[in-house]
């Protein structure tokens, strides 16, 4: 091959690795993008009237325990009802008639709506990048430190009220910011410019006790020792089962407010919450931790929730089972088609070390985090099972541990499935058979409907409170800049009918938005960069009155209004009349005032001189001593002012010198918050890699382990096997016996045969002979020499006889026996 084709060939060789890496990339990239959260809120409690509307909706439905709740999502709190929603470590209560909505929730982000009402928030942890953010109708607050805060939105719009009881916050609003410290409330008014004043946190109020007396209940559970600390819904184990260390498994946690039968995801529904798809809503008050974290595993008949490593953030994952289904699982299936034939779907709980390979969107690297964070189970394994059910669609090649344990399957009919109905009551029997033959899949292939989205059917949406219109459509100004609002459910039900069960990822979902509206959400305004600006401490004279008639607590109160001048005329009092004057008692406080006739009041009444000298010298000495007063009252008015202008100067170089202070304040603050953070990621790294090292001592132990097991069950085999063999000899030596035994007997019983055939003939030849001889004799006619010869008895010849066997054992025993019987009795 000449050169020219040589170099031909390495350019197409180039341009076609090119192609490839231009291919291979940006897959890699829009995988990583369509990453779900690691994290959602759980509606953890309810009391009286909250409703609920899915994101994208417009319909209200009733709330419902243990539904995940993420980005667009939205709460309504009805007149005397509460709600509580949690986030990992974070908890959000709702007080009366709040409605409050999730503008952004992802791993570093959570950005909520308060439209009205109040909310309580207790932050116990917050990384250094984290966003915590409560967006009001007139600002919004961002918490920067752990603490306890309560936020309210008054119901015009205008106002809003911030409380720190621990911890430390920022508002922005109206191009300025506030910081409010511990132990201070805030009060904020206005919207193009944003005015607050500061006041002494008050006595917390009924709904702040109720949630303190919560956290006591949560505070000191014994399960935080079990799991890690921001799996949602740990604290609920404690009351509802009981811990155990297993040789095998670890911590085990065992149900014991359930029925005998009960299995894991029967009791409860499915709901689509993109972009997860199918996702499991469980009944128990306490279904929500060993459903979306951990593994299921059944113990001596008993279900145990074996949940994942402590160190290890753990990530959220919408129901740990795996699906089955088939042509000859159940009734019939409709596993190929559109998904809305009919059917039945099945599904059963994943065991410890199990992988899970999700149903939707992700990249590789999800698989592995939401895999090693809920399960003692290695890269490899994960890798390998990866392969082999999304590479190479093969994934009836492994065993789990549940699908052969009883009731551990569950399967209902696609409707029901579909509707978001209860499980338990529609649940279909299935044998063994149908689940031996129906093959395993990572997901449910079946299509949503609006129903699935609600979680119930749209008949009940008109039946449950809703919130205002002014309160829906009330706007909130935002520090953080929200995604876009999500994408209804209507727009995307034809796509998602393509490929039954699988949601849509993120790039496709955008392409369903239209080109020509603006992407930001129409209810948020973004806030312009404020200024570092002074809370007054000042109470206005009318303060905001917030939903239950709360006012800002401890407040001072209105300064009183300035005093009057010492020589402000009297109201009411005529004026500029002659002879009209006032003369007033001189003392230290109350200066004398000047005469007034007809003139200005800083005039002196003229001498009269056409009075004697007598009556002439009193007057004067009183006018010079009225002067004399006036002149030193003026001069202490003026010093007075002096200072007072000193003091307004002090006040503000004190204020100017605020802000420099403060923000060094704040700098020194997030230095120390820099440090902190730093030196809790590296002590987050150290309990990482510690736990890396545990997992993997554990992993080896646990190999060993099953290496024991495997290597004493090929023993106990190799053991079984040859008393099977040595059982197997005894009987055949037994056999071989008893063989040769009735071989003896055979050959016994024909020599008697034998003998007795021959004496027989030894009878009949001596008979034979007598009757010659007989007969002979009785003739006498023939002479004596015709006489035949006397003969002798002739013996038939003996036959040699062959040895006889030498005899057993037993048949010694029965000749003794014999023996015996035959003897005569002595006499």
């Amino acid at each position: 091959m000449n050169t020219k084709c040589k170099k031909k060939l390495s350019w197409m060789s180039a341009l076609f690795a090119a192609a490839i890496l231009a291919l291979t990339f940006p897959v890699s990239a829009s995988a990583d993008n369509d990453d779900p959260p690691g994290r959602v809120a759980r509606i953890r409690y309810l009391q009286g009237s909250v409703s609920f509307e899915p994101a994208g909706e417009s319909d209200w439905v009733s709330a419902v325990t243990n539904r995940p709740m993420t980005t667009g999502d939205q709460l309504w709190a009805d007149a005397g009802s509460r709600a509580e929603v949690q986030i990992g470590s974070a908890m959000i209560r709702v007080d009366a008639n709040t409605g409050f909505s999730f503008l952004n929730l992802d791993d570093r982000t959570v950005q909520i709506q308060l439209t009205a009402g109040t909310l309580n928030l207790r932050v116990q942890r917050l990384s250094r990048d984290e966003v915590f953010e409560v967006d009001t109708p007139n600002q919004a607050f961002s918490v920067t430190q752990p603490g306890e805060y309560r936020v309210e939105a008054g119901g015009d719009g205008n106002s809003s009220m911030v409380t720190v009881r621990q911890g430390q916050g920022e508002v922005t609003g109206g191009g300025r910011t506030y910081n409010v410290h511990s132990g201070q409330s805030g009060t904020f008014t206005g919207t193009d410019s944003l005015d607050g004043y500061v006041s002494a946190a008050g006595d917390p109020d009924d709904f702040d006790t109720w949630g303190q007396s919560r956290d006591r209940q949560y505070d000191g559970s014994q399960s935080a020792h079990y799991v890690s600390r921001d799996v949602v819904g740990y604290e609920d184990l404690d009351n509802n089962g009981t811990w155990r260390s297993d040789p095998t498994y670890g911590n085990v946690w065992t149900p014991t407010s359930v029925q005998s039968g009960w299995a894991p995801y029967h009791n409860g529904h499915w709901v689509w919450i993109a972009p997860w798809g199918w996702t499991w809503v469980d009944d128990a008050p306490w279904g929500y931790a060993p459903f979306h974290y951990g593994r299921w595993v059944s113990i001596r008949g008993n279900w145990g929730w074996v949940p994942g490593p402590v160190n290890y953030e753990p990530v959220y994952a919408p129901a740990l089972v795996a699906f089955i289904g088939g042509a000859n699982f159940g009734v019939s299936i409709s596993v190929g088609g559109g998904g809305y034939g009919g059917g039945d779907v099945g599904w059963f709980p994943l065991g410890p070390r199990e992988v899970y390979v999700p149903g939707y969107n992700t990249s590789r690297g999800y698989v592995d985090r939401v895999n090693t964070s809920n399960t003692n189970v290695s890269n490899t394994t994960i890798t390998n099972i990866y392969n082999n059910q999304v590479t190479n669609n093969s994934i009836n090649n492994v065993t789990y541990v549940n699908r052969a344990v009883p009731g551990a399957v569950t399967a209902v009919p696609q409707n029901v499935f579909r509707s978001s109905a209860p499980v338990a009551r529609a649940a279909v029997p299935v044998n063994e058979r149908q689940i031996a033959a129906a093959p395993v899949v990572t997901r449910a292939v079946v299509a949503p409907s609006r129903d699935s989205v609600l979680g119930t059917s749209v008949s009940n949406a008109t039946r449950v409170a809703r919130p205002p219109a002014a309160v829906i459509n009330r706007p909130v100004v935002a520090k953080a800049t929200p995604p876009p609002p999500p994408v209804p459910f209507a727009k995307q039900q034809q796509e998602l009918a393509k490929h039954p069960g699988q949601p849509l990822a993120a790039h496709e979902v955008q392409v369903l938005r239209p080109a020509n509206v603006a992407v930001a959400q129409p209810l948020v305004k973004q806030a312009p960069l404020g200024k570092p600006a002074t809370l007054n401490t000042n109470r206005p004279a009318n303060p905001p009155v917030f939903g239950s008639g709360r006012q800002p607590a401890n407040a001072q109160p209105q300064a009183a209004p300035a005093s009057k001048p010492a020589n402000e005329p009297v109201a009411n009092a005529p004026a500029n009349k002659p002879g009209n004057v006032q003369l007033a008692n001189p003392s230290p406080n109350n200066p004398p005032s000047a005469p007034v006739a007809n003139g200005p009041a800083d005039k002196t009444q003229p001498i009269r001189t056409d009075r004697p000298p007598s009556a002439q010298h009193p007057q004067a000495d009183k006018v010079r001593e009225q002067q004399a007063a006036q002149q030193q009252a003026t001069q202490q008015q003026a010093e007075k002012t002096r200072g007072q202008q000193a003091a307004q100067q002090q006040a503000d170089k004190v204020r100017e010198q605020q802000p420099a202070q403060q923000q060094a304040a704040q700098q020194q603050a997030d230095k120390a918050r820099g440090q902190q953070a730093a030196q809790q990621q590296a002590d987050k790294a150290h309990e990482q890699q510690a736990a890396q090292q545990q997992a993997a001592q554990q992993q080896a132990a646990q190999q060993q382990a099953d290496k024991t097991r495997a290597q004493q069950a090929t023993q106990q085999q190799a053991d079984k096997t040859r008393a099977q063999q040595a059982t197997q000899q005894q009987a055949d030596k037994a056999r071989g016996q008893q063989a040769a035994e009735q071989q003896v007997d055979k050959t016994r019983e024909q020599q008697a045969a034998q003998q007795q055939a021959e004496k027989a003939r030894v009878q009949q030849a001596a008979q034979q002979q007598a009757a010659q001889q007989q007969a002979t004799q009785q003739r006498p006619d023939r002479p004596p020499s015709a006489q035949p010869a006397p003969q002798s008895k002739v013996q038939p010849a003996q036959r040699p006889q062959a040895p006889s066997p030498p005899l057993t054992p037993a048949e010694k025993a029965r000749e003794e026996e014999l023996k015996k019987e035959q003897k005569p009795p002595s006499p």
